[in-house]
């Protein structure tokens, strides 16, 4: 058996809001962004130098998942991401007034700080060992 995610979900307000937030201040890639009819789209993002899974960026349709945005592991560490340069890419995101929820520190498997996106999820920023 093979088996690989790649793609997965992250509910937003607004999908131009988030694709600005992810392509101008984190630097992905975006990678598709086809209109599906009047309000739903299929747009599709990804940190540069990654592999093949990329995020579906879901705009909410209802009560219920408007009330998931930013929040959608009960406020524990959402998305991990690896860096090749943790000192460089923390500057960056305070440059672009990210929020650091926690700053790096030195772990057993490598350099890590914690960042909040434009909606409030955590990010694990790691530059592993």
């Amino acid at each position: 058996m093979n088996q690989r995610i790649f793609q997965f979900a992250l509910v937003v307000k607004d999908y131009d809001e988030a694709i600005e937030f992810y392509t101008q201040k984190l630097h992905f890639e975006l990678i598709e962004d086809t209109k599906l009819n009047e309000v739903k789209r299929w747009v599709r993002i990804k940190p540069k130098g990654s592999g093949d899974c990329a995020i579906l960026l879901a705009k909410a349709k209802n009560e219920q998942e408007a009330n998931s945005i930013g929040n959608q592991t009960g406020g524990r560490v959402f998305l991990f991401m690896h860096t090749d340069d943790l000192d460089r890419d923390y500057q960056h995101l305070k440059k672009q007034n990210i929020t650091i929820v926690r700053e790096p520190t030195i772990e057993p498997f490598g350099k890590v700080c914690v960042f909040a996106d434009l909606y409030g999820n955590l990010w694990d920023l790691i530059q592993p060992v």
